[in-house]
């Protein structure tokens, strides 16, 4: 394998120059020996004894030589030129976006070293344009998860970079979507079993009353109370229902200056008659001082009553209702604790979901319509807090986070 030795576009220069300046003065000897020769001779030396006693000997013989220089120098350097200039077309073609042009290397010298980076730039480019155009139509047929490889330190990279972080969004959102879809057909199925069942009992004993199917008045009230009551469950559940989409469909908030500790204290007094029929009592565990948030008063207490009427309702046998208040790290933590019956494990991950019912809670005395403490986490939500629970046989904790008012400056 030959070995190209590399010689620099100057010493090139300065070869042809030299080599130029060389021939013009072997040029010019040979012109003057000539004409010294034809000059003895007539007719041939009338021209140059014109020119002589015309021009001059010394001025012609320097412009004779500058024009056979320039015209060596000219020719000598073509090459070079026509080599730039294709050089320069396919930069301009590459400029034009046709990343593909490429040129043959045809000299060991800086122009040779430009055509072989020219070169390997369009395949560079040309192969990282493919593989970024493989990836558009991979996602243009709806395969979201494609990554684009990221090359460092290349501004295609960013691109790419770019590319699949629309990607990604785009996947983002439309797996929302098609969330969005299916919990909307959900809430339609949940709501249709949960308005099914109640109105199914009404009209069946509608029915027997219409029909006069009944032995006396007493059993008519029988009947007649049971559809009052199934009425009611049915009324309860289209209240919850409104109260859910409303609030997930971007509910209004009154923001205003709440104090959490005062705000329970009130609450508690709205539960006394419930508290009192189970026979349990209402603990508030909180500061001394004042804790300020921001809230809407009014669905706030439409969260936490449903969590303390939870507390009644699933931990009678425990007695005792704690809350707990405290502010920390610019968070109102807010505990609610009955020592009932625990949530049972598989139970605790749905805990906060649409119709969802803990199997313990589906009998007649306690069913509720399964919108709860989902109406519940929405309001903790769009107040920008959290809400999780904890469950054992010590205690069944309802613990929501809440941000702090912010100090007054």
């Amino acid at each position: 394998m030959k070995t190209k030795v590399y010689i620099g576009i100057r010493w090139k220069f300065l070869a042809i120059f030299i080599g130029c300046t060389g021939l013009t003065l072997l040029f010019v000897l040979l012109g003057w020996l000539l004409a010294s020769y034809l000059i003895a001779y007539s007719p041939y030396n009338r021209p140059l004894i014109w020119v002589i006693n015309h021009i001059g000997s010394k001025i012609t013989g320097v412009v004779f030589g500058i024009s056979f220089f320039a015209f060596l120098y000219i020719t000598a350097t073509r090459p070079l030129v026509l080599y730039a200039k294709e050089l320069a077309a396919v930069l301009e073609d590459m400029a034009s976006g046709r990343f593909h042009a490429s040129t043959d290397v045809k000299t060991a010298d800086e122009l040779g070293t430009i055509a072989g980076n020219i070169n390997s730039l369009s395949e560079q480019v040309h192969s990282y344009l493919d593989e970024i155009n493989h990836g558009l139509t991979e996602i243009a047929q709806g395969h979201f998860d494609y990554q684009i490889p990221v090359r460092e330190n290349h501004d295609l990279g960013r691109i790419a970079d770019s590319i699949n972080a629309m990607s990604e969004q785009l996947n983002h959102s439309i797996q929302e979507e098609r969330n969005a879809e299916k919990t909307k057909n959900d809430l339609i199925t949940g709501v249709s079993h949960d308005l099914r069942t109640p109105l199914t009992s009404i009209l069946g004993f509608l029915e027997i009353i219409d029909k006069d199917r009944y032995t006396d008045e007493v059993e008519l009230r029988y009947y007649m109370n049971i559809a009052y009551e199934k009425s009611l469950s049915l009324k309860k559940l289209v209240d919850d229902l409104f109260e859910y989409t409303r609030i997930n469909n971007g509910l209004p908030l009154h923001l205003r200056e709440l104090d959490v500790v005062g705000f329970f204290r009130q609450l508690a007094e709205e539960f006394v008659p419930s508290l009192e029929k189970a026979g349990m009592t209402l603990q508030i565990h909180a500061p001394e001082q004042p804790v300020m948030i921001r809230a809407d008063g009014d669905q706030l207490a439409r969260a936490y009553e449903n969590l303390i009427s939870n507390g009644i309702k699933y931990g009678s046998s425990g007695k005792y209702i704690d809350i707990y208040i405290a502010q920390e790290d610019g968070h109102v933590s807010i505990r609610i604790c009955n020592y009932g019956e625990p949530i049972p494990k598989r139970d605790i991950p749905y805990i906060f979901e649409r119709f969802y019912r803990v199997e313990k809670s589906r009998s007649k005395s306690t069913g509720g319509t399964g919108l709860g403490l989902a109406i519940t986490k929405s309001i903790i939500e769009v107040h920008g807090g959290q809400i999780s629970v904890e469950s054992s046989t010590k205690q069944t904790a309802f613990e929501t986070l809440l941000p702090a008012a912010a100090a007054p400056a």
